[in-house]
């Protein structure tokens, strides 16, 4: 009960970083596409100003060298090119009062502009103003037609069509993203399952662990024990007397300090800790050589141990973990099969890639043992695998050695007697 609150705390802490972070990056994204907008329909609106401010200095100037208005006090002529029936000019005099109603209209500035009142310390600056129930872009600037009452110039375009078109985007901005807002909150909880799901899966296999170890250990360490203690009765009892308690352990001490060295290699595999070694050797000549004292077990045992190896070439691998590979799988072989029997161990190339194969004529494993073979303490007789010295960490150790070497693994019944194990290692360029 505990575990399954801290998962779902956690799941929540997860769900709540996930729309957080959401949020922040749909907020961001519809800024960034909001200016854009504005930016873009403002922007020809603005080059507009700018040119028709430049084009009333320009006039001004022209003016003030002949000394003769050319243009009624510094407007261009409408044939010019820079008239826009959505843009008005304002002149203003120092008392801020509009000189140019004549060429307006009176009853256009009483109507429209009678309550404007000009801001003088936003000169040369483009900004939004509104203008009863418009909206402009204006732009103040000084006169430079020193002749004429004219103090400033305030120009005003019309954008009144563009700020429809902003506020119409911007609310169907805002439904998109309190509908993406809704849409990531789900996305949030989702990921954040599939998120705990390795958490959790780990949790549970570390669990696993704990507790089969704990189990292993427990059982030698238990033995020792009591055969220990069974001696401290009998002080003075000779060896010879006690020859079967102090083997049985030496038997459990060696059992226990296999199992501590393969814990501490599938511990150093999950944290990556365990480095490879690789180098450069043939590999018939090698898996000969570590094969040759199990001929000569088997041959105690009267069981046959043959040698089929034609792959004739080099690979780049970690020799001590292949040899420990080879060991688990031979050890394998001639625990679980029987006087008489047969063990095979080939090596041939397929696809550029070197097969090792065990094959032996034991009792074999069942289907559905070997969709768990390879599973840390899986046994599929834990009392004769006990018996026979087993504790279910050798086919995970041997999986951990091929895949960290980038190959492949697999178990497969050897016809109607025995088991296959089919090993596929890829072969590196050699420069």
């Amino acid at each position: 009960m505990t575990e399954n609150k801290i998962f779902k705390k956690q799941q929540w802490s997860f769900t709540l970083l996930n729309f957080v972070v959401f949020t922040l990056i749909f907020a961001l994204f519809g800024l960034i596409i909001s200016t854009i907008v504005k930016n873009t329909l403002y922007s020809k609106t603005d080059e507009e100003l700018m040119n028709f401010k430049g084009r009333i200095e320009q006039v001004q100037n022209e003016e003030r060298e002949i000394g003769v208005p050319s243009s009624g006090n510094g407007q261009p002529r409408f044939g010019e090119g820079l008239f826009n029936p959505r843009m008005v000019t304002l002149k203003w005099n120092e008392d801020k009062e509009i000189i140019n109603q004549e060429e307006i209209g009176s009853d256009i500035i009483a109507y429209y502009f009678q309550d404007l009142i000009p801001d003088f310390k936003q000169l040369d600056t483009i900004h939004n103003i509104t203008v009863d129930t418009n909206t402009y872009r204006t732009l103040i600037f000084k006169s430079n037609n020193e002749s004429s009452e004219t103090a400033y110039i305030q120009l005003l375009f019309n954008v009144d069509a563009e700020q429809s078109i902003i506020e119409n985007f911007e609310k169907i901005l805002i439904l998109c993203t309190v509908l993406a807002l809704l849409l990531s909150i789900t996305a949030s909880y989702l990921l954040a399952r599939k998120t705990m799901k390795p958490i959790i899966q780990s949790w549970n296999r570390q669990l696993d662990f704990v507790e089969n170890a704990s189990h292993e250990l427990r059982t030698p360490l238990t033995i020792i024990q009591n055969k220990l203690e069974m001696l401290l009765t009998v002080p003075n009892a000779r060896i010879i007397d006690k020859f079967e308690n102090i083997a049985l352990s030496l038997s459990e001490t060696r059992r226990l300090s296999k199992l501590t060295t393969d814990l501490l290699t599938l511990a150093r595999a999950d944290s990556s800790e365990t480095q490879l070694v690789k180098e450069w050797f043939e590999a018939d000549d090698f898996v000969k050589h570590v094969c040759m004292p199990y001929v000569e077990i088997g041959e105690l045992d009267d069981k046959k141990v043959q040698l089929h190896l034609h792959s004739n070439m080099e690979i780049e691998a970690d020799k001590s973990r292949i040899h420990q590979l080879l060991v688990i799988l031979l050890d394998n072989a001639l625990k679980y099969t029987a006087e008489g029997d047969e063990i095979i161990v080939s090596t041939n190339v397929e696809d550029q890639k070197l097969v090792i194969e065990v094959k032996d004529t034991g009792i074999g494993i069942s289907e559905e043992s070997k969709k768990h073979i390879f599973e840390r303490f899986f046994r599929e007789d834990k009392v004769r695998t006990r018996e026979k010295g087993g504790i279910g960490l050798g086919l995970s150790i041997a999986q951990w050695i091929v895949s960290s070497h980038h190959g492949t693994i697999q178990v497969k019944s050897n016809g109607n007697k025995g088991t296959i194990f089919k090993i596929k290692l890829p072969k590196k360029q050699k420069f």
